[in-house]
């Protein structure tokens, strides 16, 4: 694989991370809305299920993020001293956001809607 293809490889890892972050920020967004109108009040199975789809969304949208951020990781660090180090090493740094940090936001606001939701 040539520097371009590898750069069109780390182009694309970066459009997943921030595509796997659309699906999980609009059910969060969705979610803190219904509780304005009342989610917290439904039926017990209804907030259980609010809080399982939630989950699912967030495990698999950090998967995906904590996957195409190291595939990243690994393209930049073939890219560097190359062609494309300007370009790619100023972003590279960041990749630990999506790998860690993201996650760990979305965990401490599932927290919150768990507690919103059942207590």
């Amino acid at each position: 694989m040539n520097s371009g293809e590898k750069f069109v490889a780390w182009q694309r890892a970066r459009l997943h991370l921030i595509v796997s972050q659309i699906a999980p920020t609009l059910l969060l967004i969705s979610t803190v809305a219904l509780l304005q109108w009342g989610l917290a009040d439904t039926d017990w199975a209804v907030r259980i299920a609010t809080l399982g789809i939630l989950l699912a969304s967030g495990i698999l949208g950090a998967l995906v993020q904590f996957q195409s951020a190291t595939e990243a990781q690994h393209i930049a660090q073939d890219l560097s001293g190359g062609e494309y180090d300007r370009t790619v090493s100023g972003s590279s740094h960041w990749l630990w956001v999506p790998k860690f940090l993201t996650p760990a936001i979305f965990a401490v606001i599932y927290v919150a809607l768990v507690i919103a939701l059942l207590f």
